[in-house]
């Protein structure tokens, strides 16, 4: 951890908490538990039962079982989790993302029970879940931001009325999380009630919640997003933008860094209104704000993210800044210094999905300089059908963009999974690409190149 960005004295002996329960699963368990160990914090893993022989669960020093495989009664239910930390002694909970990660009710329940939150306080949660007050507050803040609804909608009367008042194309979006989930196009009144429950019953699913958003629908932009970090005393900086344009059904796929696509005033100008924009929250820890960027150089905010990202590994490699150990130093009181963060070099993310649940019976993961893998799958492990299928994470960095898609195509083809289905010759056609390679590609490319090809 580079000491330009905060101070801290890094004797574990100063840490005002001492064991950290994971409230997650999967790779970012595993990705936290792994830097907490560095750090010298004991660490606890929560798991359903369909998860008891989890990558997580065999590395924590404790771990305990806090329900079925069923969202609603394990990784989602906050009673099981406190429970989970105090029998534990755990006196930091960190919520990885997805599941309660932007809960401000979990958020809530941590404070009340004398437990420490590796993020943001619920009320700043509340603050920035809440679609139109987000949008408000940031305005306010000197961020641009497109048409939404003044209100969070849990009815498809009220969507119907707030999507005309905005003008179709809509974007119905879930309020209380994001990653896809809960998300449709939506371009006529009769369009709106063919997709609005289906969303809200996706969110529900997801998050816990059906209240949902309308947002006005930009057709063609690309997505690009600035990771961010403030601490407790007012101090925000940038450590540089992402570029998340490459999306299937609205989940992203690959994610780059820097976004190349756009030019340094304009980047340098995104990240110094999104510091300032967050200096002005009372935020503590780390989050992402997310912009839709035309080609003629505008932007407008379209959400922000108060949780570490699926993509966070492609700043931690630009940067050199181990972000989940920025995390907990942030919750535990470091002071950051605020200036102009310097990335170096490129850095290009593809995600692997399981397309069908199973054993892996055979397992090859690429290696070499620059590259990096983030995972919590082995060989023997079963992929269970009940979570998001994302089983890995692959990491290439270089001096320059061409090199590391080259290097990338190389290491897709290197990759083995067997006795699954998997999304690895997807990530090989679009590296192959000529829209993506030439960043001529929007966020709705690939949703039509699969049609094409269909």
């Amino acid at each position: 951890m580079t000491s330009r960005l905060f101070k801290l004295n890094n004797s574990v002996s100063k840490w005002p908490f001492h064991k950290v329960l994971v409230a997650n699963r999967g790779e970012i368990a595993v990705r936290i538990i792994r830097t907490c160990r560095v750090l010298g914090l004991a660490t606890v893993a929560v798991y359903s039962e369909t998860d008891a022989k989890s990558l997580a669960v065999q590395l924590a020093d404790q771990a305990v079982c806090i329900g079925p495989d069923n969202v609603n009664a394990s990784y989602l239910n906050i009673a099981a989790i406190i429970s989970a930390a105090q029998l534990t002694g755990a006196d930091a909970i960190h919520p990885g993302y997805g599941f309660l990660s932007e809960s401000p009710e979990f958020a809530d329940a941590c404070l009340e029970n004398g437990i420490k939150l590796i993020g943001p306080s619920g009320d700043v949660m509340r603050l920035l879940g809440d679609k139109e007050q987000a949008r408000m507050t940031v305005a306010k803040a000197g961020l641009p931001v497109v048409k939404g609804s003044s209100t969070t909608i849990d009815n498809l009367a009220d969507a119907l009325d707030q999507a005309q008042e905005i003008g179709y194309p809509i974007m119905v979006k879930a309020s209380a999380g994001g990653g896809g989930k809960g998300m449709r196009i939506v371009n006529s009144p009769k369009e709106m009630a063919a997709k609005f429950t289906v969303a809200q019953d996706e969110a529900k699913a997801a998050f816990g919640s059906g209240q949902m958003y309308l947002e006005q629908y930009l057709a063609n932009p690309r997505h690009i997003e600035v990771q961010i970090a403030a601490d407790r005393y007012g101090n925000a900086i940038a450590l540089g933008e992402r570029d998340c344009t490459i999306q299937a059904r609205h989940q992203k796929v690959m994610e780059e860094a820097p976004a190349v696509v756009v030019p340094a005033r304009i980047r340098d100008e995104m990240l110094r209104r999104s510091a300032d924009a967050v200096a002005q929250l009372n935020y503590e820890g780390v989050g992402t704000i997310e912009f839709l960027y035309n080609h003629d150089g505008s932007y407008y905010f379209m959400e922000m993210n108060t949780r570490i990202q699926v993509e966070h590994p492609i700043t931690e490699m630009i940067t050199n800044v181990d972000l989940v150990e920025l995390q907990l130093r942030l919750a535990a009181g470091a002071e950051l210094e605020p200036q102009l963060v310097v990335t170096h070099g490129f850095a290009l993310e593809c995600r692997i999905n399981a397309m069908t649940p199973g054993k892996i019976t055979g397992l090859h993961l690429p290696g070499g300089q620059g590259v990096r893998v983030d995972t919590a799958i082995y060989q023997g492990y079963v992929v269970p059908n009940s979570y998001d299928g994302m089983i890995a994470k692959i990491i290439v960095y270089g001096d320059r963009r061409q090199r590391v898609l080259q290097q990338m195509q190389a290491i897709i083809d290197e990759t083995v999974i067997t006795g699954i289905q998997t999304n690895l010759g997807l990530l090989a056609q679009i590296l192959k690409e000529p829209s993506f390679q030439r960043l001529t590609a929007t966020v709705n490319w690939l949703d039509d190149l699969q049609k094409q090809k269909h």
